[in-house]
């Protein structure tokens, strides 16, 4: 069946969540957000078409701005993560009409990866690093990664024609210092390690061009050395090469004590100075910004605060100038 969206306020300049004309299966297949846990407004929609008065109930309590109707949102939607499917599936006197559950379910979003190579090296191809997320909710439901799993599946011949991939490319601060001398220190657990092989790639192919190439120093964790070290091999030969200056990597779940890269950072304290104040080095952390880059920015503090003589404040100020000049930036997600 083929469908069409009309704006029925002629003032809105709202658009369409997908091109029109389409057809149902499309816009739900590509366009709309059916994995994500519904938000509250949502559900006081989808309220009216339960026929239970009890699950009717249930629903527009989730809705409702009472501490109880929260609560219950945050327990059996959020934290059990029910997308739209879990909740039509627990819900069986709930059947809302295709075309009103279309208009509230949100666009798909664009997931955004970091570039994992450069195209001085690779000039033809883009890599991304990127992990395949799977997990079970606590109604034993496996819940899957829209866009990884969707990529995981892909491949480079779909019967007999080219596999293509929707995509754009966004311009981003995120870049290596203008002047190759420039020393250059990285941090980046996980897959926060994706950018990074683009610059030491980089760094390395200006170093074959005979360029005066600066310092190039990577502090890369992950939990185990032999589970989840992501570009082992490949690092160990940059690093023989000479294109990584010095590779320092935290396992945090390989001893009882746990280790991560701000425990690094300030174990290597003293060279971490010279490199961003004698050097005048560039600083990169990409990650969690919930924990890892508080954790790493609160490191740098410290060792500011010791090295260069300063109270906490000139300390954090000193970091602040480095993020307004361009020296230390973030590429994080929560």
């Amino acid at each position: 069946m083929v469908i069409s969206l009309n704006n029925l306020d002629e003032e809105s300049n709202k658009k369409h969540p997908f091109p029109c004309p389409t057809t149902y299966r499309t816009a739900l297949t590509y366009y709309l957000d059916i994995t994500n846990p519904p938000r509250t407004n949502v559900l006081y929609e989808l309220a009216q078409y339960a026929t239970d008065a009890t699950q009717q109930e249930h629903l527009r309590k989730m809705a409702s701005s009472h501490t109880e109707g929260k609560s219950l949102y945050l327990s059996w939607v959020v934290e059990a993560r029910r997308n739209i499917l879990a909740i039509l599936q627990d819900t069986p006197s709930l059947r809302p009409p295709i075309d009103h559950l279309c208009e509230l379910l949100p666009r798909l979003q664009a997931r955004y990866y970091s570039i994992a190579s450069t195209s001085k090296v690779q000039p033809n191809s883009i890599h991304i690093c990127a992990v395949l997320v799977e997990y079970k909710t606590k109604t034993d439901r496996i819940n899957k990664g829209v866009a990884t799993s969707w990529l995981k599946n892909k491949q480079p011949n779909e019967n007999g024609h080219k596999s293509t991939v929707p995509m754009y490319v966004r311009k981003s601060q995120f870049r290596l210092p203008f002047k190759p001398s420039t020393p250059v220190l990285m941090i980046g657990p996980g897959t926060g390690i994706a950018p990074f092989m683009g610059f030491i790639q980089e760094r390395g192919w200006l170093k074959q061009q005979g360029k005066d190439v600066g310092e190039t120093v990577l502090y890369y964790g992950c939990r185990h050395e032999n589970e989840d070290y992501l570009y082992k091999e490949e690092l160990a030969k940059l690093l023989k090469e000479g294109a990584l200056t010095q590779l320092n990597v935290a396992f945090s779940r390989d001893q009882p004590q746990k280790i991560y890269v701000q425990h690094l950072l300030k174990k290597n304290k003293e060279n971490v100075w010279k490199l961003i104040h004698e050097g005048n080095g560039h600083i990169y952390v990409c990650g969690d910004a919930r924990n890892m880059a508080r954790d790493v920015q609160n490191a740098f503090y410290e060792i500011v605060a010791e090295y260069g003589k300063m109270n906490q404040q000139q300390a954090v100020d000193y970091v602040k100038k480095l993020m307004t000049k361009g020296r230390y930036s973030l590429d994080v997600w929560s």
